[in-house]
This record gives C-alpha cells, sequence and structure tokens, in this order.
C-alpha cells in the first residue's frame, strides 16, 4: 500500500476514542501501580533483599520474584507488563491512531478486533521485556551490586545509556517512533493476523529505541514511581515534540557526564 492510498484510508477525525482507550488504559495502570493494587512476588516485605528494604529499592522486585519460583516471575511479569501500559502507550497514541485510522472500511467488530490485537501484541511485547532483569539478576544480583558498589553501579549504566543514546541505532529507532507512518505503509497487512505482525515488528523497534532507558530504571528501581515518571517523560517527549531528537542527544550527553562523575567519585573514593 502506498503512502498515499493509506493517508487517503486514515480519518483522524473520526477516532478520539483510540487515543482515548489508549489515555485510559495508560490512566488505570497508573492508578494500579501507585495505588498498590497488585500482587507483589513475594510480598512486601523482602526476602530476597536486605532487611527493611521496599519494592522501590534496587533490585528488590527482580530478588523476591526469582526467591517465589513460578509465582513471583509470573506476577513481576505482570507488574512489568502494567508498568509498560502506564509508561509506553502515551507515546505510541499517534501510531494507534493511525492505525485505526486505517481501518475506516472495517465493520465495528473487525476493526475492534484488529485494534485490540495490535494495542495487546504491543503491551505483550513490552511485558515480556520484563524477562530481562529477572536473568540479569539470577545471575549479577541487583541489590548487593547497588548497595556494595552504589556509585559504580549506576555510573556504568549511565555510561551504557550515554552510548546508546548517542548511537546510529538509537536515532534510528526514534526515527520510527517519532514519524511511524512511513512503517505503518510499508508493512501494513490486513486481519487480525496483520495487525499482530505489524505490530510485533513496531515493537521490536520500540524496544531498540528505549531498551537503555528502562535498564536505568532497573539499576534504580523498577518500582520506584519517581524514576518511573521521569522516564516515561523522557520517552513520551523524545517521541511527541518537534525538538525530540535533540532531547534524545542531550540525555545521552548528561548521563556521560554523570556517568563519568560518578564513576569517577568511586575510583577516588573507593
Amino acid at each position: 500500500m502506498s503512502t498515499h492510498e493509506l493517508r487517503d484510508r486514515i480519518d483522524l477525525s473520526r477516532l478520539p476514542l483510540v487515543a482515548l482507550s489508549a489515555y485510559l488504559l495508560s490512566l488505570l495502570a497508573w492508578v494500579a501501580l501507585v495505588g498498590r493494587w497488585l500482587p507483589m512476588p513475594g510480598g512486601e516485605a523482602g526476602h530476597g533483599g536486605s532487611a527493611g528494604a521496599t519494592m522501590a529499592d534496587p533490585g528488590v522486585p527482580e530478588a523476591m520474584a526469582l526467591s517465589s519460583g513460578f509465582s513471583g516471575i509470573a506476577l513481576y511479569l505482570l507488574m512489568w507488563g502494567v508498568m509498560m501500559i502506564a509508561m509506553m502507550y502515551p507515546s505510541t497514541v499517534p501510531l494507534f491512531r493511525l492505525y485505526g485510522g486505517a481501518l475506516r472500511d472495517a465493520t465495528g467488530p473487525e476493526r475492534a478486533a484488529r485494534l485490540g490485537a495490535f494495542m495487546g501484541t504491543y503491551a505483550l511485547a513490552w511485558a515480556l521485556t520484563g524477562a530481562v532483569p529477572l536473568a540479569v539478576n539470577r545471575y549479577l544480583p541487583i541489590a548487593a551490586l547497588a548497595e556494595g558498589h552504589g556509585a559504580l553501579f549506576v555510573g556504568g549504566s549511565l555510561l551504557v545509556l550515554a552510548a546508546y543514546q548517542l548511537s546510529p541505532y538509537k536515532r534510528r529507532c526514534l526515527e520510527y517512533c517519532r514519524s511511524p507512518l512511513g512503517f505503518l505503509t510499508e508493512h501494513y497487512r490486513p486481519g487480525v493476523r496483520g495487525a499482530i505482525g505489524l505490530s510485533a515488528r513496531f515493537s521490536a523497534l520500540c524496544i531498540g529505541c528505549c531498551w537503555a532507558l528502562m535498564g536505568l530504571m532497573v539499576v534504580v528501581g523498577s518500582m520506584n514511581l519517581l524514576w518511573m515518571g521521569a522516564i516515561t517523560l523522557v520517552v513520551s517527549l523524545e517521541r511527541l515534540v518537534p525538538w525530540g531528537d535533540r532531547l534524545a542527544t542531550g540525555v545521552g550527553v548528561v548521563a556521560g557526564i554523570a556517568g563519568v562523575g560518578l564513576v569517577a567519585s568511586w575510583l577516588l573514593v573507593g
């Protein structure tokens, strides 16, 4: 399908419901996180973490999940998935609306099924990335590293973030996230299966764009609401405002300076 043909099919003025649905789901996810509606892996008290540790501390949710077996891992992935809906849905509304606009000739049930598959696949892809911090924590206990070598651990993570933010691959992924029409034109396929495939492809680019920011969130505390809010703001601005690409570069520069400072302080103080 050509870009011109797809533009002709898209009528964004008819689609406030798509945007409202995404924003509402994000809001409900935030309420669930802030209100602690979700069952926590391992409970609220920290077996698997230091005495007095809370879910907002680095590595504590991951340690609790791993120490609680399959149920703990499942609850962690549920919690992570809700976090990703809260953080990522608002900045993905432009793509949701574009995709919904391309379905204007579909029947009501078909449109709902394809939109649900598209948005659900995106959420599922991000939920599955929660397996990465669990795997890392299995071999490199995050809580112990943060407690024993905090400056080095956070500083090194900031340097990784800086290097990625300034890399060509970050810019390429961000370009797709900021201007998804070309991607939609190239990969659009009909039917629910087409919706799933398109969403999975875009999810891979989206994860490629944001993985370093999410990695930093795990290092400073994956359930720390202040950091979640800050990273959500950065991700949204990178994608939605005209100067988002310059912001991404600025975040990389600031992260690099902060990382060098923390690593240097660790080397000097010991």
